[in-house]
């Protein structure tokens, strides 16, 4: 009998912004499992994204690792999303036999085996998935808090620097889920 090595891809959401949390997303894909169109989250249509997002949810195991912006503060962007990624995979429900990561860096003191690869949200199925899973899992949160924080506009740029949201933050100060280690030059 062969086993199926069962391979977790891994992305994250929101390592720029000036607000939020970072979410890391580990899915692993059934063999065979039908579903069209997984690619890079950022070249999908938000309504794309959410159609994937419940076909994926439906038939591949994943995690998801949330950091908030205090802990981004505390322990800086990089370590906080090793930390997202490291919960996602703490997340599945079933142990993956290896991960690949989109990018150019392996999650540190990981006991599974790793494989970073640069543009894997592009050529690796599973990092796509985890990139949409990520993307959309982030973007409700953001929506959450533009209704808690309706000044700031987060439901437009999802915490990103964008002329409105630094404008915001000129006219209205930081709101609590502002990286105030991000904000420095705003206020």
């Amino acid at each position: 009998m062969t086993s199926i090595e069962l391979i977790a891809g891994i992305d994250e959401a929101g390592r720029g912004p000036l607000a939020g949390p970072v979410v890391a997303a580990a899915v692993i894909l059934p063999q065979g499992h039908g579903i069209k169109g997984i690619k890079d989250s950022k070249k999908l249509s938000p309504k794309r994204r959410e159609v994937l997002f419940a076909q994926i949810c439906e038939q591949a195991q994943y995690g998801v690792g949330i950091i908030s912006e205090q802990v981004i503060d505390e322990i800086n962007i990089l370590q906080a999303t090793f930390q997202a990624m490291r919960e996602a995979v703490a997340n599945i429900s079933v142990q993956p036999s290896r991960l690949i990561i989109d990018g150019n860096m392996t999650i540190p003191n990981h006991h599974l085996p790793q494989t970073a690869i640069v543009n894997g949200d592009d050529t690796e199925e599973a990092i796509s998935a985890a990139s949409i899973i990520a993307k959309v899992t982030r973007d409700r949160l953001m929506l959450e808090m533009h209704e808690k924080y309706p000044k700031y506009e987060f439901a437009k740029h999802k915490g990103y620097g964008t002329p409105i949201h630094i404008a915001a933050i000129r006219q209205h100060g930081l709101c609590p889920i502002h990286r105030r280690s991000f904000c420095g030059n705003f206020q």
